[in-house]
This record gives structure tokens, sequence and C-alpha cells, in this order.
């Protein structure tokens, strides 16, 4: 079991933190200029709910409806030991938390709990159920909504290998040529030394052809997961739209901030060139650092099974 490192976890946590506040500042700007950003809360049916982030699900009969924002109505937040299976539970005031599916909510880990219960208590007046992506993917894991398996969730994964972000290459402009070829052949040269697989790159629409040697040893590689693990990984791959660079993120071979960028090359290379909207590039990135970031810690607190103390999360 690799020990995390604290600095690691505190400039994690940091992040997201400070993209998510960002974000939402940027919001309230863009917001003043064109309008109304959010709709009021809008009802789907339970099939299509299913698809929609669980944090933002409430359930009631009929249907999951989408919340957004609701006003606070607890005090306290605190942690409390469950008596089966060694699970932590979280309290809003002297209220056992609950999962959109009605669950009672827990955490294999004290660390994890913690990270739940700081978003629940670094909240303000107004509920913002979008930024709470640590609490998001414990629902996910907890609600498991698509009833899907470990070796399901893997193969779902895998998928992104035969599409990912750093395989496709372009063929003009020169200078994008050279732009993804310094950037992404390191990463994507790492990643085949480090697993001894062949992945390769390609300019055909088509994308490269996979070994299936490839695709055994990363299989294999991902079985090594817990299924709230394997949640969270699979929640940084389809952000990235990338393996590869979610397992160069994992492996902390890269930062938050490179697999984002790296993620991004193409359409920073065009923004570079034309320009953007104003605000709404720099709140689609804040966005998906944040939701990046959260996802790799919650990969790395749900691998963790010893109890973390407080203090760590402190340092």
């Amino acid at each position: 079991m690799q020990v995390l490192n604290p600095t690691w976890i505190g400039k994690t946590c940091l992040l997201i933190t400070l993209v998510t506040d960002t974000m939402l500042r940027n919001l309230v700007r863009l917001h003043s200029r064109v309008g109304h950003a959010l709709s009021p809360p809008i009802v789907y049916p339970r099939s299509q709910a299913l698809k929609l982030p669980l944090t933002l699900l409430s359930v009631n009969s009929k249907y999951y409806s989408i919340i957004t924002e609701r006003k606070k109505f607890y005090k306290d937040v605190s942690i409390s030991h469950g008596e089966a299976g060694g699970m932590f539970e979280i309290n809003l005031d002297q209220r056992k938390m609950k999962t959109p599916g009605g669950k009672l909510f827990t955490a294999p880990n004290e660390a994890l709990a913690i990270a739940v219960a700081n978003e629940w208590d670094t909240q303000k007046d107004t509920l913002k159920f979008y930024s709470m992506h640590m609490t998001t993917l414990c629902n996910t894991a907890l609600d498991n909504p698509t009833f899907r398996s470990k070796d399901q969730i893997i193969t779902a994964a895998l998928k992104y290998l035969e599409t990912d972000t750093i395989c496709y290459r372009v063929e003009e402009p020169p200078t994008l040529v050279e732009l993804q070829n310094n950037e992404w052949d390191p990463v994507l040269n790492w990643i085949e030394d480090r697993y001894n697989v062949v992945i390769g790159s390609s300019t055909n629409i088509l994308g490269p052809e996979i070994p299936q040697a490839t695709m055994d040893t990363f299989r294999q590689h991902l079985g090594s997961y817990n299924f709230w693990s394997m949640t969270g990984l699979e929640y940084v791959i389809t952000q990235l739209k990338s393996v590869v660079l979610a397992f160069a993120l994992i492996d902390k071979h890269i930062t938050v901030e490179q697999a984002v960028l790296l993620s991004r090359l193409e359409e920073e290379f065009q923004i570079g060139h034309w320009g953007n909207v104003e605000w709404a590039h720099d709140v689609d990135l804040y966005e998906l650092r944040a939701r990046t970031a959260a996802g790799a810690l919650f990969v790395h607190f749900s691998s963790e099974s010893s109890t973390v103390k407080r203090k760590l999360m402190q340092d």
C-alpha cells in the first residue's frame, strides 16, 4: 500500500477549494452580464435522471429532481465510527446523513469521511451541491445507480483507451503538430515504459490500434483497485477523456494542473490563436481542475485502509 504524502494531500485539497471558489466568483460575474446562468430546478423521469450527478438528485416516489442549491439546514458537521464494518458516518447536527437513494451515508475510512465532512462544513448559508465532488463520488459508490459491477466499470474505463485524447494527432498546422509531439509524447512514452505496453498514436480518425496484450495488462492493473477506487478512477478518466493521463495523475507522474492542460491542449492552442468568450473559458477550466483533483484524491483516499488522524489533514 502506497503511503499518502500529507503535503500532496494538503495541496490537492487546497486546489479543489481554490478552483471551486474562483469558479463560483466567475459564475457570479458572468451571471450579471448574461442573465440567469442557472435554470430553475428541472424534473426528469427516473430513467433519465440516473445519468445525472448524484449530489444533484433528491429521490421521491416517481422522479429524481435536480437540485443545484438549497438553504443550509444544519449547524454542525461531525463524524462517527459506525458499529458494523468499520465504516465512518457523517452527521449533520444529530442526524445521520443519507444518500440520494436513501441509504445510510458511510465512508470506508476516516480520511474520506473527513474530506466529505469538510465539504459540508465549509458550505455557507446556501448549499452548493455542484461544488461537492467528494460527496458525489461517495453517493455514486454507495447507491451504484447504474447497477454495474467492478468488472463492468473497468470495461467502460478501458473503452476510453481506444479514443484516448493524447493518441489522436493532427497533421496540420505544423505548430500544433509540434506542440502535441512535445507535450504528449513524454507522457505516452512514460506509460509504455511503466507498464511495459505498446499504445502508440495516430492521425487516422479511427485512432491507433491498441494491442490486446496492452488491454489485458491494463485490465489486470485496474483489477487491483477496489470498487470505490475504481469508481473514482473512472471519474478521472471521463473528465480527462484519457486513460493515459489518468494513470499518470494517479501515479503522481504529473500534477492535476498538468493533466488538465494536456487534456485541453488542442483547445488551448485554438484559444491562443482565436481568443475565447470572456469568463466562459476560465469557468470551464476551473471546473475541470476541481473535478479532476477531487477524483484523484478520492482514488487515493478510498485506497487507504488505515485510519488517518485528523492532524494529518490539517498539516
